[in-house]
């Protein structure tokens, strides 16, 4: 039988979410996320009011969509729907804010998106099959047998570090850089936290952005290669951008080839652990390995919700979205939406329709490193499964406290020999 680790339906000390006046009721709260006890909120809304409106949270007012149909119908309408404001349901202060194409409309979007696009097409991505697998098994190889270690840090940030440092042809030795800023990036400043301020974390940030310049300056001056950086320096939609907008765009395509990846490949170690009849199934029949893949980035969803701000009056669920209002796609809650998703709650390698998920987003602004995150996350567990390896889950995951990236900071684990 499997061991599913259950979540309780109290939440916050104790306190029933059934109990909570739905306008009182604030999802966003990150603890919920670190503490893993969000699902009966948005099981609520889903049930109650899928298109709900919190007028007091440390956000602002904002509109949360919940149900696989509305989160579509909001990412897919770019004109109505826009991510100009930004992309999370955080406000960063002007002074702080950095454009970027997932920030941007057509034309200027396509312009700058398919500048770094052809790096992360399939044909590329299989030019780079045979450097993935050589280096998780190499990450495989050298973990310590027998004795706990933090599987986060070990496999998930190692082996998507290293791919970052490949797609900017970024200095080997320094690639934990770029989780380091990345994890700076989507950090919401508060006190008592390593980013306690706007300030602290643009200054920070202002340390990638000079470092990039550097490498920048050395691609413009040399003859193009297919490396992000020398793509965008050598690109007329991005040659002449300014040095926020370099940053931000830098930002993005970090954060996006990190933590996708990243924390689907910690979640679904964890999930083969909670469901070890799919463990079994898997390993009985590997060729379910590309099934279970989306599955897992299905229940890990790893980015948790997009922001979007409305540019015109429209009625959503029988409610009145206002022109300017605040529009939050929570596709952690879409991805359980039993409407659309049989037995959504449960964890199925082989379910029908595996790929229907809203992890990677729909519309003009669909995740583009989704097929390298697909490739990253099957190549490991052909590993995994080839070298017969029993990684056993020995303590709690540390959730990061988030509501945007659905992460961890810590999964101990044992690799019995």
């Amino acid at each position: 039988m499997d061991t599913v680790m259950k979540t309780p339906f109290n939440v916050r000390g104790g306190e029933d979410v059934r109990g909570i006046p739905l306008k009182d009721l604030d999802v966003s709260e990150p603890r919920r996320f670190q503490d893993d006890s969000l699902w009966p909120c948005f099981e609520r809304l889903r049930r109650e009011d899928p298109v709900h409106h919190c007028q007091d949270s440390p956000h602002g007012p904002y509109w949360s969509i919940t149900k696989y149909r509305d989160i579509v119908a909001v990412d897919t309408n770019h004109k109505i729907f826009s991510s100009a404001q930004g992309v999370t349901i955080l406000d960063v202060p002007e002074e702080h804010w950095t454009p970027s194409f997932i920030k941007a409309g057509p034309p200027k979007h396509a312009a700058q998106r398919n500048t770094v696009s052809p790096i992360l097409a399939p044909d590329n991505l299989e030019k780079l099959e045979g450097l993935i697998r050589s280096r998780a098994r190499t990450i495989l190889d050298g973990l310590p047998r027998n004795e706990a270690f933090n599987w986060v840090d070990m496999v998930s940030i190692e082996l998507t570090t290293q791919m970052l440092a490949t797609l900017f042809d970024f200095p080997f030795a320094d690639r934990r850089l770029l989780t380091y800023w990345s994890d700076v990036a989507v950090a919401a400043p508060t006190v008592g936290q390593a980013i306690d301020s706007w300030g602290k974390r643009s200054a920070i940030l202002s340390e990638c952005l000079t470092y990039f310049t550097r490498l920048w300056r050395e691609r413009i001056n040399a003859e193009p290669r297919f490396d992000l950086i020398s793509m965008m320096a050598h690109s007329s939609g991005t040659r002449h951008m300014e040095p926020r907008e370099f940053l931000g765009n830098l930002i993005l395509l970090i954060v996006g080839g990190n933590d996708t990846t990243r924390n689907s490949i910690t979640g679904g170690l964890l999930f083969m652990n909670q469901h070890p009849s799919e463990l079994r199934k898997l390993r009985d029949n590997p060729a379910l390995v590309s099934s279970a893949v989306s599955e897992i980035i299905r229940y890990q969803t790893p980015i948790a919700h997009m922001r979007r701000n409305a540019t015109a009056d429209i009625i959503m669920g029988g409610k009145q979205i206002r022109r300017g209002d605040k529009v939050v796609m929570w596709y952690i809650s879409g991805n359980r939406d039993d409407e659309v998703i049989e037995d959504a709650n449960k964890f199925t390698i082989d379910r029908k329709n595996v790929h229907q998920h809203l992890s990677f987003g729909y519309g003009i602004h669909r995740c583009l490193g989704r097929h390298l995150a697909r490739l990253q996350l099957k190549i490991l567990w052909e590993e995994i499964l080839n070298k017969r390896m029993e990684v056993e889950v020995v303590g709690n995951p540390e959730r990061v406290a988030s509501n945007f990236v659905h992460g961890y900071s810590a999964l101990p684990v044992r690799i019995i020999v």
